[in-house]
């Protein structure tokens, strides 16, 4: 850690110290970001502050339990302490209590600890400050404690540099895109406007909830925004807020984070993005599909001849997957098999994924949507000409589009 003779230390709480340390190390000017545990009557130790908060709802302790909190040394000549504030109220909600997001608890309060008198000072000075511009943007009031540092403890090993030890697929949402007012704001921090409603499909839409600087939200839009086909609309917002009448169920606390709405409220999100896109199209396949057609995509099931759909389509058109809206088959390649599930003797390119299928004491090759991963059915060498396979699907989970 680099230090310097004059450099200033201040002890801050913004919720889970895994993003209070990444967000604070951004800024210019700080020197070192450290996690750690204060202000609190009990050891300073994860898993004993852990116990400590159950104990303290059961009502079976009444000693103050520690607040994570990120130890920030600076240099002041680079940065101004009320610099440094105005990243710390932009960075997290102040207004929740004994809460962040997600993270609920004493060990989670929002928190500014003084090192000196002429911090104490600043910190209610920018506590006013941001309580005006929070006032001014419909926001509630300030649950921030301020207070002298009397107990500190640095967090183990493990808990310091986790994000980037880490990297788990999702960045912290932080802030309540309310600006520190003045020069000292940062630009990132604007207020942002919430999605219109008018723009979205009140039955069924999704909406990808972003942050700027989130690679991983790039990565999600190039992986899979960028080559949507599903039939339900996506929409895409940097306001952590939902369209006006809609209703989250419970705060984001991360990005990118993908909200699943039904008639203006939320039925589902999926956190984060690691690039595992069977997971994703599973989650969003479990919304879109009926019973039957989750036991074919998902459990390698098979419908009973006969009785699946599409088995008589003759139309010139195109079947897709029924989660992606990827194409799978032309209906130029479909033939009467006589084996009561839609048959044809070709894909389109890269439509499918073939696998080695052991089960049911036979040796088959499956045959799956190479975009969601699904089950589709089986591919055989007694098809007709030109190819000579015969690609056995399962007509429930194909969607027809008709040219």
């Amino acid at each position: 850690m680099t230090t310097l003779a004059n450099a200033e230390t201040i002890v801050l709480g913004m919720g889970c110290f895994w993003g209070a340390e990444k967000r604070m190390s951004e800024l210019p000017g700080v020197i070192d970001v450290e996690s750690g545990y204060a202000n609190g009557e009990i050891e300073g130790r994860y898993e004993a502050i852990l116990a400590h908060e159950r104990a303290l709802r059961f009502g079976m302790t009444k000693k103050r339990n520690h607040a994570e909190v990120v130890k920030v040394t600076f240099d002041p000549a680079k940065v101004s302490l009320e610099t440094v504030l105005a990243r710390f109220w932009e960075n997290h909600d102040p207004t929740q209590g004994d809460r962040q997001g997600n993270d609920i608890g004493s060990n989670y309060r929002s928190a500014i600890y003084t090192t000196n008198d002429a911090q104490l000072a600043v910190a209610k000075k920018t506590r006013d400050v941001y309580q005006a511009a929070l006032q001014a943007a419909g926001r509630g009031t300030i649950t921030t404690e301020i207070a002298p540092l009397k107990t500190y403890f640095r967090a183990e090993e493990y808990h310091q540099d986790y994000l980037k030890k880490n990297p788990n697929g999702y960045c912290g949402l932080g802030g309540t895109g309310v600006k520190y007012p003045g020069p000292l704001g940062s630009k990132a921090a604007a207020p942002l406007k919430a999605l219109d409603p008018k723009t979205l499909n009140l039955k069924r839409q999704l909406i990808v909830f972003e942050a700027e600087d989130c690679p991983y939200c790039k990565q999600f839009k190039a992986e899979i925004l960028d080559h949507w086909q599903s039939e339900v609309p996506v929409a895409r917002t940097l306001s952590p807020q939902p369209p006006a009448g809609w209703t989250l169920e419970k705060a984001l606390f991360a990005t990118p984070t993908i909200v699943l709405f039904e008639n203006g409220k939320e039925v589902s999100r999926y956190t984060g993005w690691n690039g595992d896109k069977p997971r994703f199209w599973k989650w969003l396949g479990f919304h879109l599909l009926t019973p039957e057609q989750q036991r074919i995509a998902f459990e390698q099931g098979t419908e009973y001849p006969g009785t699946g759909s599409h088995l008589d389509e003759k139309r010139p058109g195109t079947f897709v997957d029924p989660i992606t809206g990827a194409p799978l088959f032309r209906s130029d390649a479909k033939f009467n098999s006589g084996t009561g599930w839609p048959s044809f003797f070709a894909p389109l390119p890269g439509a499918l994924t073939e696998h080695v299928d052991l089960s049911h004491g036979m040796r088959r090759i499956e045959v799956r949507s190479a975009s969601s991963g699904i089950h589709l059915g089986h591919v055989f060498d007694d098809g007709p000409p030109p190819t000579g396979k015969r690609y056995c699907i399962n007509g429930n989970v194909l969607k027809f589009v008709p040219d």
